[in-house]
């Protein structure tokens, strides 16, 4: 089976969120560490990161990871890319304290310059905040994104030339930076992950274009979009336009075989019965989750 949660609140503290992935039957588990929408990122108290510690010990949980805030933006310019860059090392230091296995960040929107001008300069910023946190546990992970504007990241070659270019400047890039991939977002940009010969060709390409083994980490989200629709709209595992068929095939799929995925389905309960949507998700994958 594979290794599958949520992204969870954490409301009263950090390690809340490892309680309620435990009281839904989740493997792993997805937080931020901070506030995503402020640019302010304090430094954890020594507490919080002892309670995270003491909870996570006793959870049974595996392969928790964080997602950075939603304003960083690695391809903007002058200050916005100053502030972005600082924010994703304060982040990634957090994630470090913590001991998680990976920092998801989406690698950012060119605005006013280019498509290349904006690839080379996610990768300058990756190469500096690789030297100022000098990470031991955690891995950067790029995710794809949905194409919405101009942002970086929905052609499995954008994220290739990234990790080129910072694999240029700094070797390390290898060992501390991979990729996550969001299904949702595969699919509105144009991949036909919902289908196995459409599937096949996403793979081939990310073990094409990509090192071996980059990706470490998959959000696992239906598509309330249709496909290509460059538009980013999360929807529940089964009643959007990639299908329980499709998630069935995506499971299956041998380069996913030891990918934990992580839910960032809407949350609430079902009006019928009361249960939580989570664990909905959770069951829907579970239910076709083998391997081919």
């Amino acid at each position: 089976m594979p290794i599958l949660g949520a992204h969870m609140s954490v409301s009263g503290g950090l390690h809340q969120a490892i309680a309620a992935a435990v009281a839904i039957g989740m493997d792993t588990v997805q937080i931020f560490t901070t506030n995503p929408s402020r640019w302010a990122v304090p430094d954890l108290k020594p507490e919080v990161i002892a309670d995270w510690h003491t909870a996570f010990k006793a959870s049974g949980l595996t392969h928790p990871i964080a997602h950075a805030s939603y304003l960083i933006n690695l391809a903007a310019q002058d200050d916005l890319y100053r502030k972005s860059v600082d924010g994703l090392v304060a982040q990634w230091k957090h994630c470090e304290s913590l001991q998680l296995c990976g920092l998801v960040v989406h690698p950012g929107a060119f605005t006013t310059t280019s498509e290349s001008e904006g690839i080379a300069q996610i990768a300058r910023g990756i190469v500096e905040a690789i030297s100022r946190v000098t990470p031991k546990h955690c891995r950067l992970l790029l995710e794809n994104t949905a194409g919405q504007g101009t942002c970086l990241g929905h052609r499995v070659e954008h994220l290739s030339e990234i990790l080129k270019l910072a694999t240029r400047e700094d070797k390390s890039v290898r060992e501390h930076v991979g990729v996550c991939i969001d299904t949702c977002h595969a699919f509105a940009a144009g991949y036909e992950v919902n289908h196995p010969d459409g599937l096949d060709a996403f793979c081939d390409d990310l073990n094409r274009l990509l090192p071996k083994s980059s990706v470490r980490a998959m959000h696992l989200n239906d598509s309330k979009k249709p496909l290509g629709s460059r538009v980013d709209r999360h929807e529940h595992i089964g009643l959007g336009h990639i299908g329980i068929e499709g998630f069935r095939s995506i499971l299956a799929h041998p380069l996913f075989a030891d990918v934990p995925g992580y839910l960032e389905t809407e949350k609430g309960r079902l009006d019928d019965n009361g249960l939580e949507w989570d664990a909905v998700n959770l069951q829907a994958l579970r239910s076709v989750s083998y391997r081919r």
